[in-house]
């Protein structure tokens, strides 16, 4: 029988029916009728939990199983060398129509050790204590499709002193002095672990008394009443959960359709509400930090979290090519882009790529494949052969790629 040659193909992805996911919101996208049950997040690439599905002309196969029978054919040559015949990257739909749990993502060199340990140890991959299920870090973008709420990095505390203090929570007041006065680091650092470790029943405590103070915050109005209405939110999603403590210290922000944030490792994060279009490093690992029924390891955390305040990364879209516009990002693992095609463009063939089409209808050609058509929902595995892709139509797609190696 003659092997199927690497061509572009249209993918069969796996919907996470996570109960934070929102019930509407990426059957809308994906031209579908709702099912009625959440749907948090659309998976597009070789993630071993949930792979895309492929055929061409043998049949549906998991990419992973494709890419695994040749790295260097559907990769290319450098994406293969450098990534150990792995895709990368992982590209999502995700929507929230509640919120994810605050988290962090360790980094390489954390990642590759804690990963060694617990092999070492003899801990089940599937064990709700695990922590590292493999040895890569996990950086991330989110580029947002409506308003989306988001928490990133941590604020100043002396900002969020102030912003708690109106909320009048007494279960607060000795952390709110802390803030206020020990070093940045220490303070938030401090916070954190008694919240969700020594001092978790005054977190527990703290999260009530500040469920319906937010609710009343963010109905009085003035200038901090987003970023209430947001925490307040929060709290309902997960009554009297200490995590609520470690939320309020992030900044808070709202993406615009078309703005987009990147998450590095070793920033606590959480997404609130909203539909984006997200793209990682291909990795499982994640420590909690509340909002959440999960195991929490607070002595992990303090080891892996980066306790200094800091900015949120929002991304600044480049035009390039062809309609195209580029999110760069500090990654190496991927490039995420959007691309208006309004007649026509040529997308560069040497490395791996996933389209996906939210708008219109185009046709892909790479040699010496037949024509690919995608419309509203529909994604595509372009293997990184070399050969270039041409696209006709009128549509608006995300384009999810590996950048080429730093110079």
């Amino acid at each position: 029988m003659t092997e199927p040659q690497s061509t572009a193909a249209l993918l069969s992805n796996e919907i996470r029916p996570y109960a934070w996911g929102s019930t509407t919101a990426i059957a809308e996208l994906t031209g579908r009728a709702p099912t009625g049950r959440p749907e948090a997040e659309l998976w597009m690439g070789a993630h071993p939990g949930a792979p895309s599905l492929l055929d061409r002309g043998a049949g549906p196969e998991p990419l992973t199983d494709v890419i695994a029978r040749d790295p260097a054919r559907e990769l290319g040559d450098s994406t293969g060398h450098r990534f150990g015949g792995r895709l990368p990257f992982l590209l999502k739909i995700l929507a929230a129509g509640h919120a994810l749990s605050v988290q962090v993502h360790p980094g390489n060199d954390q990642a590759r050790a804690g990963y060694a340990a617990e092999q070492a140890a003899g801990i089940p991959l599937d064990a709700p204590h695990r922590i590292y299920k493999d040895p890569h870090h996990k950086p991330e973008l989110i580029c947002a499709l409506d308003d989306f709420d988001a928490l990133c990095g941590f604020r100043e505390p002396a900002a969020t002193a102030a912003l708690l203090t109106p909320l009048d929570a007494p279960a607060l007041t000795p952390w709110l002095d802390v803030l206020r006065t020990a070093a940045p680091a220490t303070a938030l650092r401090t916070v954190l672990t008694e919240a969700l470790g020594g001092e978790r029943e005054r977190g527990v405590r703290a999260a009530a008394e500040l469920a319906p103070a937010l609710e009343h915050a963010a109905r009085r109005g003035g200038p901090h009443a987003p970023t209430y209405a947001a925490f307040a939110a929060a709290a309902r999603d997960y009554p009297g959960d200490p995590g609520l403590v470690a939320a309020l210290l992030l900044n808070h922000v709202t993406l615009r359709p078309g703005q987009a944030l990147f998450l590095d490792a070793r920033v606590p994060h959480a997404y609130l509400r909203g539909t984006g279009v997200e793209i990682m490093a291909n990795s499982d690992n994640v420590l909690r930090c509340g909002l959440t029924a999960k195991h929490v390891d607070v002595d992990a955390l303090t080891e892996i979290v980066d306790f200094r305040p800091c900015a949120p990364a929002f991304v600044r879209p480049t035009a390039g090519a062809d309609g195209e516009l580029h999110y760069p990002a500090p990654a190496a693992e991927f490039a995420l882009s959007r691309l208006d095609v309004l007649a026509g463009a040529t997308l560069d063939g040497r490395s791996p790529q996933i389209l996906l089409c939210l708008d219109g209808t185009a046709e892909l050609t790479q040699h010496p494949g037949a024509p690919v058509v995608l419309g509203r929902g529909d994604s595509v595995f372009v293997p990184g052969t070399g050969a270039p892709a041409e696209l006709r139509g009128t549509a608006t797609l995300y384009r999810a790629t590996v950048p080429g190696p730093a110079a």
